[in-house]
């Protein structure tokens, strides 16, 4: 076969540069080896969470505001609803991250957002057990993003425009030659001017010099204590980013009809640089439990602290903690490192994708996530 681009890898990112990429009436070709919107990888577990300013960087939040826009163009075609902007608060002492990385951000790009002081706080969200220090950042343009959904629909919306995919099917070469790339799988070979790899944390396997790090991240679900209670329903307990005296923290989201309460722990230091292949799927109460229950139990007291679902997924870090998105080389387009937050941005990275991948001008400032930096 022969095409103009081979997207290998249809998560988050792959599947957001595939759709865009259609869009454009570029002739391309996506290439999954799971299904498409699988649980395997770093692009499920129902939901995560959506951020307008964005604490990591200042650079992000166009990226965010690019994936609203397009989710919400999405979304009025096919009448599903991709982002839930609920708000989001950032929770912490005056200079802990959260609160001043989203500060910051937020001034920076224009976003607005509310200071929230240690007795607002307090009073209008009294689910949390405040350290005295404690105030929080307010954004009202976050909320929750829907992970295998959105994934499908990004997909499915490039076959519409055009694409042809490949699920289930594993690349076992791609070459690069002077003149075109060949990428190569048990069942057929497609060539093609250029390639827009995209594989998560298996992204290090076929570009190996990428400096990316694939972590173990498992997934959480918890209830309220009090099955008659609302005080944990997402309209009452938003998305939040909580980060404790100590460094470490949670963020996590309230539940609705569709999912539960979700809440996962910040900074434990473990399960780092894991073979995506050989990945541990199996929860040991011990080491993946304990220490989020006993946070759970001292900073909500009123949600129970024992999961009631619990799923392994990935995160795969780069050295500071920003994308790799990009051109690699004259052929090659990478897109990884999502470091644990780049689901909220992958349709905005697919259109980045895309720009490149077409010699477009990008729509936002891409230096500080080109692949070459390091």
């Amino acid at each position: 076969m022969r095409t103009d681009v081979v997207v290998v890898g249809l998560g988050a990112f792959g599947s957001a540069a595939l759709w865009r990429l259609a869009a454009r009436g570029v002739n391309v070709v996506g290439i999954e080896r799971q299904a498409i919107g699988h649980p395997f990888g770093s692009s499920h577990g129902t939901t995560r969470l959506f951020r307008v300013a964005c604490m990591e960087h200042p650079g992000l939040t166009e990226i965010a505001r690019k994936s609203l826009a397009l989710w919400t163009e999405l979304g009025e075609r096919t009448g599903e609803t991709y982002v839930r902007q609920t708000g989001s608060l950032n929770v912490g002492g005056p200079d802990s991250r959260p609160v001043k990385g989203a500060r910051q951000a937020a001034m920076d790009a224009g976003a607005p957002t509310t200071d929230l002081s240690h007795d607002e706080l307090a009073k209008r969200f009294p689910q949390y057990a405040l350290a005295s220090e404690d105030v929080a950042v307010w954004d009202p343009g976050a909320g929750i993003c829907y992970a295998e959904p959105t994934v499908r629909a990004h997909v499915a919306e490039a076959q519409r425009l055009g694409a042809t995919v490949y699920p289930h099917t594993m690349v076992t070469a791609i070459e690069v030659g002077r003149d075109e790339v060949t990428v190569r799988t048990p069942t057929t070979t497609i060539t093609a001017d250029q390639v827009v790899i995209s594989t998560g944390a298996w992204l290090s396997k076929l570009v190996p010099s990428a400096p990316l790090s694939p972590r173990r991240t498992p997934l959480f679900w918890f209830q309220p204590k009090d099955p008659a209670s609302d005080a944990f329903q997402l309209t009452n307990f938003p998305a939040f980013i909580w980060e404790f005296a100590d460094g470490k923290g949670l963020w996590g989201h309230g539940s609705d009809e569709d999912f539960l309460v979700k809440v996962g722990l910040d900074g434990a230091e473990r399960d780092r640089d894991v073979d995506p292949d050989e990945l541990d799927r199996y929860i040991h109460p011990r080491k993946d439990i304990a220490e989020l229950s006993a946070t759970i139990a001292k900073s909500f007291p009123e949600l129970d602290p024992e999961p009631v679902k619990l799923m392994p997924c990935m995160v795969t870090d780069s050295p500071d903690g920003q994308f790799l998105v990009g051109r690699y080389d004259e052929r090659v387009v990478i897109a990884g490192g999502d470091s644990g937050h780049g689901f909220k941005h992958c349709a905005g990275v697919g259109e980045l994708l895309a720009q490149v991948t077409t010699k477009e001008t990008p729509y936002a400032d891409v230096s500080f996530i080109d692949p070459l930096r390091f």
